[in-house]
C-alpha cells in the first residue's frame, strides 16, 4: 500500500504515497495514526499525501504509514474517485504526480507484497533515531532488540585471533570448509549441548546462524505446506512463511495472515498453547524458552506437544536459542522428549550464549528417523539445501565456537549469562515494585510485560518520549502480544540500573 515516506524531524512533515483511494482508506483497518485529515481523491492512482502537525506520537502499529498521533477514525467506507474524507484533526490533502516509470517488465513477488510494513526491528530502529533526531541531548537506553552488549570473553576470542592470525600462513590457509560445518565442532555440539540424548554429530548441520537456518528450512519445506506459529513469537517464522508463499494474505481485522495457525500462549493457559483447540498443521514452529515471553515449557506440555506432532504427522520446528539461560528443570532440548526424533528439527545459536550476534555460528539439528509422509529422510534434503545455498561457516567463527565449548570457554560463557540473567532480575524487580503483571525472566534474558487495555505501540512510544527508553512492543510478535511490552536485559549494568530508574520515575504510583 505505501511506496515510500519522508519523515523529516522539526517541522513533522511525512509525505505518503498511495497507490488508490480504497488503499487509503484501508488504513483504518490498520489502526493508522492521524489527528486530523481531509482526503481528496482527485486520482486514483499514485497520489501523495501530505500530512503536517505542530506535535506528533509515534504510537501506532501502523507508523510506517503515518507518524501522528490519535487513530484513523470515521473514514466513509465506499469513497472513489473524486471523493473527499473528512477525519478531524490534521489535514492531508491529496495531490496529483507524476506516475513513475517502471525500469523492467518483472513482476514483483506478490508474497513479499503480502508481507506488512517493515520488519520489527528495523521499524523500532527507525523510531529510535527520529526520537534521538528530535531529542540530541537525550541518552537513550535500549532495552529493544535482544542484542548482547557484553565482551566475548578471551578464551574465545584468543582461539579465533589464532585461527585468523594462521590463515596468513601456508601450513594453516583453508578456503571452502565442509557446507555442515567442520567435524570437531559438530561433534562438540553433540557431546556439550546433547550429551546422553543419542544426537549424533552427522544429525548436526553448522550454520551463520538459526534466524538464517530457519530461512533454508522454508525452502526445505516450500509452498505447500500449512504452519502453525506460537501466538507471540520471533516474527521470523512468520515472515519467512509469508515469503515462500505458505500464507494467504493478511486479515486487518483480526491482525493475522490467512492460512497461519496463531496457538495463543498467554497468561491465562501458562503461555502454552490449549491443543485440543489448534487445528491440524503440517509445520508447528515452538521456542522454548519464548522469546518475547520468556516463559519455558515444561516436560509434561513438551510431551504433549510431541505426542500432538505425532498424531497429526507434523514436524516440530524447536528454537533453542535460549536453553543456556534456563534456571529450572523444564528441557533444554526437545530431544529429552521420547519421540521427538521422529518428529522434530532442532535449531540452536551461539548468539546470546557466548554473544556471537556480530561473528554469526548456529547449528541445527535433523535426525535421521525424521521422515516425510513417502519416508524419504528429511535430512537428506537439508543437506542438500545446504550444499547448495551456503558455503559453511566462517572457519574463524567456528574456531570460536569450538573454544565456546571447551571446559574453560563453557565456564567463561557461562558466567556472562549470568551477567544478564541478574540484568533479568532487576528488570523483573523493577516492574513488579511498579505494580506490573510481569511474566518471563527465569529463563529467558527478556521480561513480558503488561499494560492491560492499551496499545503497545502506545506504551512502546510512552515510555521512550517520556523516559528516553527503547523497549519493544509486545504485538509486533503477533496479535496475542497487545497490551504488553517485551524489555531486553541485554546492557551493561549502569545502563540497566538507570534504566530502572527512569521507569520507576516514570510509573510511580
Amino acid at each position: 500500500m505505501v511506496c515510500s515516506h519522508i519523515d523529516q524531524i522539526g517541522t513533522r512533515k511525512t509525505i505518503y504515497r498511495f497507490l488508490t483511494m480504497q488503499d487509503c482508506l484501508r488504513l483504518s483497518s490498520v489502526g493508522a495514526v492521524i489527528n486530523e485529515m481531509e482526503m481528496a481523491a482527485s486520482h486514483c492512482v499514485s497520489n501523495f499525501f501530505s500530512c503536517s502537525s505542530p506535535r506528533t506520537s509515534l504510537s501506532s502499529p501502523a507508523a510506517p504509514f503515518f507518524a501522528g498521533g490519535g487513530r484513523l477514525q470515521n473514514a466513509k467506507a465506499g469513497a472513489s474517485h473524486g471523493t473527499t474524507v473528512k477525519i478531524k484533526k490534521v489535514t492531508c490533502v491529496a495531490q496529483p504526480v507524476e506516475k513513475v516509470a517502471a525500469t523492467t517488465k518483472v513482476p514483483r513477488n506478490a508474497n513479499m507484497a503480502k508481507l506488512q510494513a517493515g520488519y520489527l526491528f528495523p521499524e523500532i530502529a527507525r523510531r529510535r533515531n527520529a526520537h534521538i533526531q528530535k531529542n540530541p541531548d537525550a541518552k537513550v537506553i535500549s532495552l529493544g532488540i535482544g542484542d548482547t552488549t557484553e565482551p566475548i570473553p578471551v578464551p574465545i576470542t584468543s582461539a579465533m585471533e589464532e585461527k585468523a592470525r594462521s590463515l596468513s600462513t601456508s601450513e594453516g590457509y583453508s578456503g571452502y570448509g565442509a557446507e555442515q560445518g567442520e567435524k570437531p565442532l559438530r561433534a562438540a555440539i553433540a557431546k556439550r549441548i546433547y550429551s546422553d540424548l543419542n544426537i549424533k554429530e552427522t544429525e548436526i548441520f553448522v550454520s551463520d546462524g538459526a534466524k538464517c537456518d530457519i530461512s533454508r528450512l522454508q525452502l526445505l519445506f516450500g509452498p505447500d505446506v500449512s504452519v502453525a506459529v506460537q501466538d507471540p513469537s520471533y516474527p521470523a517464522y512468520v515472515d519467512t512463511s509469508v515469503m515462500v508463499g505458505q500464507t494467504g494474505g493478511f486479515l486487518t481485522n483480526v491482525q493475522q495472515y490467512d492460512k497461519i495457525g496463531y496457538m495463543k500462549c498467554t497468561p491465562d493457559n501458562d503461555f502454552f498453547p490449549d491443543l485440543k483447540s489448534v487445528p491440524r498443521k503440517d509445520i508447528i514452529y515452538f521456542c522454548s524458552p519464548n522469546n518475547p515471553t520468556g516463559a519455558a515449557a515444561s516436560r509434561s506440555q513438551l510431551e504433549q506437544l510431541v505426542a500432538f506432532a505425532k498424531e497429526n504427522g507434523s514436524i516440530i520446528v524447536y528454537d533453542s536459542a535460549y536453553a543456556i539461560y534456563m534456571s529450572d528443570d523444564s528441557p533444554r532440548s526437545i530431544y529429552e522428549i521420547p519421540g521427538a526424533r521422529q518428529v522434530a528439527i532442532e535449531t540452536g545459536s551461539f548468539s546470546k550464549y557466548a554473544g556471537f550476534t556480530g561473528v554469526r555460528l548456529g547449528w541445527t539439528v535433523v535426525p535421521d528417523e525424521l521422515l516425510y509422509s513417502d519416508g524419504f529422510p528429511v535430512i537428506n534434503d537439508f543437506n542438500r539445501v545446504m550444499c547448495t545455498c551456503f558455503n559453511g561457516a566462517s572457519n574463524i567463527a567456528q574456531a570460536g565456537g569450538l573454544a565456546c565449548l571447551s571446559t574453560e570457554g563453557w565456564k567463561a560463557m557461562n558466567e556472562v549469562v549470568d551477567f544478564y540473567k541478574e540484568n533479568t532480575r532487576i528488570l523483573v524487580d523493577t516492574f513488579k515494585s511498579l505494580g506490573f503483571n510481569t511474566f518471563g525472566g527465569t529463563n529467558a534474558p527478556y521480561v513480558w510485560v503488561q499494560f492491560p487495555g492499551r496499545n503497545s505501540w502506545d506504551v512502546f512510544a510512552e515510555i521512550l518520549e517520556k523516559a528516553h527508553i527503547v523497549t519493544t512492543p509486545g504485538s509486533g510478535f503477533g496479535p496475542a502480544g497487545e497490551g504488553f511490552i517485551r524489555a531486553s536485559a541485554f546492557g551493561n549494568r549502569k545502563n540497566i540500573l538507570e534504566a530502572s530508574k527512569r521507569l520507576k520515575d516514570l510509573f510511580a504510583k
